[in-house]
């Protein structure tokens, strides 16, 4: 089947173009880091993680997010996520890809990745979410393939996928808690030490993900003959109007909790984020740009009549995913590690080669997408055919 995303018109050709230049540049920059070392990144003795382990923890919420189709179509026979269901674990393949490749990235030399394989220590987190994010891009490739074969052939899905697809919906949750308890195991660090940490990561990640989701399948109705359906996208909708929401709930609550506690080493991280710290404040108007894209969102979606309106749910979409972004792909992991447990500022910034190397993964995480979804789609017009 994969052969279908040889061919296409010249819109998809000039896109696929654009992302394999992107890619090259990327490359070329990480062949850079490769041999000067993670020195050309902005990383630092006190702020160790930066811009790729923020994108790998933004990301694994994006897979964990197909869940949130499975679920319903196959634990409750929704039937109406039949039609893009494979679109959302199609997505998880490329989300879990780029969280592979960003870890990669950080490592700084690729070889370093097989010390999990040829050492293994089960007692660190790490090894697990090494386990999980393989075991749940298996887990995808697996379902996604077969079903969609199946689909081709006009055949029902063979029963022996069944279990790996209930297997997957625990093994969805699992990747982004355990990446949540990277950061919550951590003591030194109070912006990260809280028990809501994995809600927090798991509430974010199913309003990002279905937005994202949301947006594609527009997309596609747009660009194919393939409908992903109005109700689909209103069902997706309102988990995202769920979802948001919570999310904001349980931030207030951590905000609520170290405040009113008044527990100083964690009311510095909050302070840096929000207010600046001592003439410190590159990610204020971030952070505050999220919470407003954030609050307008959730104006959008809880109002029926509004969230009804395709464009404006697309917008709150945009903004949704925008957000969390902001929120944990900048805002997560330099507010963990600035200030340093000895109150010492060290700011943190992506250089311009940490960008691009990273815009150049994401490149190639859009590039599998486009792939599979182009496979997808003409399964599902030659079914319409």
């Amino acid at each position: 089947m994969l052969e279908k995303a040889l061919s296409g018109s010249t819109r998809y050709r000039a896109w696929v173009g654009g992302l394999l230049l992107v890619i090259l540049v990327g490359v070329g920059f990480y062949v850079r880091q490769f041999n000067e070392g993670l020195g050309i990144t902005g990383m630092s003795r006190d702020v160790t993680w930066g811009f790729y382990i923020a994108q790998f923890t933004f990301l694994v919420g994006v897979a964990a997010s197909a869940v949130m189709l499975v679920i319903p179509y196959y634990l409750h026979h929704y039937k109406a996520f039949g039609k893009i269901t494979i679109l959302g674990e199609f997505l998880a393949i490329g989300a879990v890809t780029m969280c592979l490749l960003f870890i990669l990235a950080d490592l700084g030399q690729p070889m370093r990745a097989m010390n999990v394989i040829l050492h293994p220590t089960p007692n660190s987190v790490l090894f697990w979410d090494m386990v999980v994010l393989n075991g749940y891009l298996f887990l995808n490739l697996l379902v996604g393939w077969t079903t969609l074969t199946a689909e081709k052939k006009g055949l029902p899905s063979p029963k022996w996928i069944k279990p790996f697809i209930y297997l997957s919906v625990p093994w969805a949750v699992s990747i982004h808690t355990v990446t949540a308890f990277l950061y919550a195991g951590l003591p030194g660090r109070g912006f990260w030490l809280t028990a809501v940490m994995a809600p927090r990561f798991l509430t974010s990640a199913f309003a990002a993900g279905p937005a994202l989701l949301i947006l594609l399948a527009l997309l596609v109705r747009k660009l194919t003959k393939f409908d992903p359906g109005k109700e689909q996208i209103q069902t997706l909708g309102t988990i995202v109007a769920y979802a948001l929401p919570l999310n904001l709930f349980l931030l207030a609550c951590e905000v609520f909790t170290v405040f009113y506690s008044n527990i100083p080493d964690h009311k510095l991280h909050f302070q840096y984020l929000y207010f600046g710290l001592h003439g410190h404040n590159a990610l204020v108007p971030w952070m505050w740009t999220s919470v407003a894209l954030a609050v307008g969102a959730v104006v959008l979606l809880v109002n029926p009549g509004t969230r009804r309106n395709e464009t404006l749910l697309a917008w709150a979409c945009g903004m949704t995913f925008v957000a969390t972004w902001i929120d944990k792909g900048l805002g997560m992991i330099s507010g963990g590690f600035v200030p340093n447990p000895l109150e010492e500022i060290t700011e943190y910034w992506p250089t311009l080669p940490e960008a691009l190397i990273a815009l150049g993964i994401w490149a190639i995480g859009a590039l599998i997408v486009t792939v599979l979804y182009k496979v997808a789609v003409a399964v599902r017009e030659q079914e319409l055919a």
